[in-house]
C-alpha cells in the first residue's frame, strides 16, 4: 500500500530513486538483527547497484505532469516510499531472524509455510479493504473497459498474481538458504536487467544509460559474489585445519 500510495503522489524517476534505498535499510538491519559481516566488497555492492536502479530512475520518461501536486502530497508520497524501501527490507532481515530462531527447520515445507501464511494474511487485508471501501463495484467496469476484453483482464490477473508467488517464493527461499541481504541483491540486480527483456520482447529501445546500468550491476553483482567466494574459502580452510 505504501508502494502504491507512493507512485501516484511522486513521479516515476524520484520514486524509482528512493525505492533504490531499500538496499541500503538491509545492510542496516542485516547488521543489527542478522549480525551479517560488512565488509568493503559488500558496501561496494550496495553503492553500485544501488547507482545503477538510480540511473534507470533518472532516465526513466515522466508518464504524469506532477507540477500541481500539492507540496503537502508530495511529501507524503515521499515519506511513504521511504517507509515501503525500509518496511520491506525490515520484513526480509524478519524472516531470517525467524528461520534462524523460531522455525530451525531446513526444509522446503517451512520456505512454503513463510510465504503460504504471510500471503494469507496480505490477502485477507487487501479483501477486507476492497469491500470495505466499496471498490469492489468497479471490477465490472473495468473488466468492460479493458482493451483487450474480460478474458484478456481476467487472465492478466491470474497470471500477475501467480508470476509473483513464485517471485516471492524465490526471495523467500533465497533468505532461507543464504541470507537477507542476498535476496534483496538478487531483486535488486534482476532490475536493470528488465530493459533487456523489453528490447527482446516488445522491441523497446536500448539506450546508453540502460546499457551503463546493466554494466554497473553486473560489477555490484560479481562484488557480492567475490565476497561469498572469499567466505567460503576461510570456511574451508578453518574446517580443514580443526
Amino acid at each position: 500500500m505504501m508502494y502504491a500510495s507512493g507512485l501516484k503522489y511522486l513521479p516515476v524517476s524520484t520514486y524509482s530513486l528512493i525505492c533504490a534505498s531499500q538496499l541500503a535499510f538491509n545492510v542496516v538491519f542485516s547488521y543489527v538483527l542478522n549480525s551479517q559481516k560488512l565488509t568493503g566488497l559488500i558496501f561496494n555492492t550496495v553503492i553500485l547497484l544501488t547507482l545503477s536502479d538510480a540511473l534507470l530512475g533518472v532516465n526513466h520518461d515522466e508518464t504524469e505532469d506532477m507540477s500541481g501536486m500539492p507540496r503537502g502530497k508530495y511529501l507524503m508520497g515521499f515519506l511513504l516510499t521511504l517507509g515501503a524501501s525500509g518496511t520491506y527490507s525490515l520484513i526480509l532481515s524478519l524472516m531470517q531472524l525467524t528461520f534462524e530462531n523460531v522455525i530451525k527447520k531446513h526444509t522446503y515445507t517451512a520456505v512454503l509455510n513463510m510465504q503460504i501464511y504471510t500471503g494469507l494474511v496480505a490477502t485477507i487485508a487487501s479483501m477486507v479493504g476492497l469491500f470495505a471501501s466499496g471498490e469492489w463495484r468497479m471490477m465490472t467496469e473495468e473488466m468492460d473497459t479493458f482493451r483487450s476484453g474480460q478474458f484478456s483482464y481476467f487472465m492478466t490477473l491470474v497470471w500477475t498474481a501467480v508470476s509473483w508467488q513464485i517471485t516471492s517464493v524465490g526471495v523467500v527461499g533465497l533468505v532461507f538458504e543464504v541470507s537477507s541481504l542476498f535476496s534483496n541483491v538478487m531483486s535488486t540486480v534482476s532490475l536493470p536487467i528488465v530493459p533487456l527483456f523489453a528490447v527482446l520482447i516488445f522491441n523497446d529501445t536500448m539506450d546508453g544509460i540502460k546499457i551503463i546500468s546493466m554494466l554497473i550491476a553486473a560489477w555490484g553483482f560479481v562484488s557480492y559474489l567475490m565476497q561469498h567466494f572469499i567466505d567460503d574459502k576461510k570456511a574451508r580452510k578453518a574446517a580443514a585445519g580443526g
